[in-house]
């Protein structure tokens, strides 16, 4: 049965379906970059709302900038903007489909369309997901890239932008000019400190082509932190057979596992539904919750994700079950990582990671290897640097975390140790290939990426062991390597 409002009564009795009038939503929310995560996160406890009678006025309208963006919403507007999502239990499958979208922004050239449904005075926020990587942040001193192609474009051209932040900025400036007001800027994205750097991207943004716009905005509006958590594959052709068993049509189903966490600060110039309601957690201590997160369930995928690629192990759950990688992996996180993670309410470090190790290994799920290793340069100087740097800094141990350094090196030389070719995977891959061949006969080579390592080539602790490690990578194999780090 093909989606859309028409089919609802007719969809079988074992999947939940939006029992409110969908006709009667107002918008309230525009949802910049709008895949998986989004649509099982944010979207779904909004919708968990919407099926209480409440928040019927904050109705999420779908938006993008980029290729991508322009085919989801063509899908998602022949099923009326609904999903299904499928909860992915070691015990069971169920299937539940949100209603909470009700509109998707026309993608094109200039961003017209998104930044005039910006600056409508029904729009009170404009959340996104557009990856760790996609603010324009250099990733070593973490300020604001100005010279990046694209924003020297949308700073010489700020009624017709490129980026998604551009076109915030614009409709930030018909807001203040026609008295609107401001909206709220909330970022989903798995970045420490994600609000503040959204204010930081969008407030640099407007100065460079209106200052005065840019005190406004500073002055005006908010940038929530969050911290999101669950673990949602890509959709493939497993996701589209999944929703079929349970006689849905759908072309862009969702999978997740049964669990989810949304902290959030709370700070809404313009309002903000009831989250808490339905599970979310309102907190001053975003950080500390951001941390336990990042530095042990993100930077603990990249623990074994470069490994694995390696390796050629594809599905999550698979590595997991490898004896060697997953000694590996309890070794650097009891070890090397959550020892300097402060504890947050509720749950000690050391309790977070067992649960994370006990979803990583839910055989339902499959998460892959390729999908977590996407954007290693992003991901390992936000998530694994921070932590090597700390240790280095009170003397703890890092060798496990040169070795992983050293994987993901390997991993960018581009093949698997089987011979199979590593398809690019970065948005910096030719470069990262390309400095990764060189570091085969000079490893140093790789950690002189300053763009992403910072100082740490000059630490001789943590360089001379990832020397180590590649050597004895590219001499031994890396399960070997591994071996030699467990009975270090």
């Amino acid at each position: 049965m093909l989606l859309s409002n028409a089919t609802l009564p007719g969809l079988a009795d074992n999947v939940l379906r939006p029992t409110y009038d969908r006709s009667k939503l107002t918008p309230g929310i525009v949802h910049i970059g709008l895949g998986n995560f989004h649509r099982a996160h944010q979207s779904w406890y909004l919708h968990r709302l919407m099926e209480r009678g409440l928040a019927h006025d904050w109705a999420i309208v779908g938006a993008g900038v980029r290729p991508y963006d322009a085919v989801q919403r063509e899908k998602l507007k022949a099923q009326d903007y609904l999903t299904t999502l499928i909860e992915l239990d070691p015990s069971g499958k169920s299937a539940e489909v949100v209603g909470s979208m009700i509109d998707y922004v026309e993608v094109v050239d200039g961003n017209g369309p998104l930044i005039a449904r910006m600056a409508e005075p029904a729009i009170r926020i404009v959340a996104l997901t557009v990856t760790e990587g996609g603010y324009y942040i250099d990733p070593a001193t973490k300020s604001f890239d100005e010279s990046h192609p694209d924003i020297v474009h949308d700073a010489a051209h700020p009624e017709s932008p490129r980026t998604a932040f551009g076109a915030m900025v614009a409709a930030l400036r018909l807001r203040r000019d026609r008295g609107v007001g401001p909206f709220t800027g909330q970022s989903c994205d798995n970045l420490q400190g994600n609000g503040n750097i959204l204010r930081q991207t969008i407030v640099s943004l407007a100065r460079l082509s209106d200052p005065a716009l840019a005190d406004w905005i500073d002055a005006n509006c908010t940038f929530p932190n969050s911290m999101v958590d669950c673990i949602v594959p890509a959709t493939g052709h497993q996701e589209l057979a999944l929703a079929r068993e349970f006689g849905i049509d759908d072309a862009v189903p969702v999978t997740h596992e049964n669990f989810r966490q949304w902290v959030i600060e709370d700070a809404f110039c313009q309002g903000r539904p009831p989250w808490d309601k339905v599970g979310a957690q309102f907190s001053d201590d975003v950080h500390g919750y951001e941390m336990q997160k990042i530095r042990i369930l993100n930077a603990g995928h990249q623990c074994f994700a470069n490994v694995a690629e390696i390796m050629d192990i594809a599905v999550v759950s698979d590595i997991m079950r490898h004896p060697t990688i997953r000694a590996f992996f309890s070794k650097v996180e009891t070890e090397e990582i959550v020892p300097l993670v402060v504890p947050v309410p509720g749950k000690t470090p050391i309790e977070y990671f067992r649960l994370i190790e006990e979803r990583f290994s839910n055989p339902a799920i499959v998460d892959t290897a390729r999908r977590i290793a996407f954007d290693g340069a992003s991901r390992h100087p936000g998530m694994v640097i921070p932590t090597a740097r700390e240790a280095l800094a009170s003397g703890a141990p890092v060798a496990g975390l040169a070795l992983v350094e050293a994987a993901w090196c390997r991993q960018c030389y581009g093949t698997r140790e089987n011979g199979h070719v590593i398809e690019a995977n970065d948005p910096h891959w030719d470069d990262l290939m390309a400095v990764a061949k060189q570091a085969k006969h000079d490893p140093r080579a790789w950690l002189g990426m300053r763009q992403y390592y910072g100082d740490l080539a000059d630490k001789p602790v943590f360089a001379e062991a990832f020397d180590r490690w590649l050597r004895m990578i590219w001499a031994e194999g890396v399960e070997a390597t591994m071996k030699a780090y467990l009975a270090s």
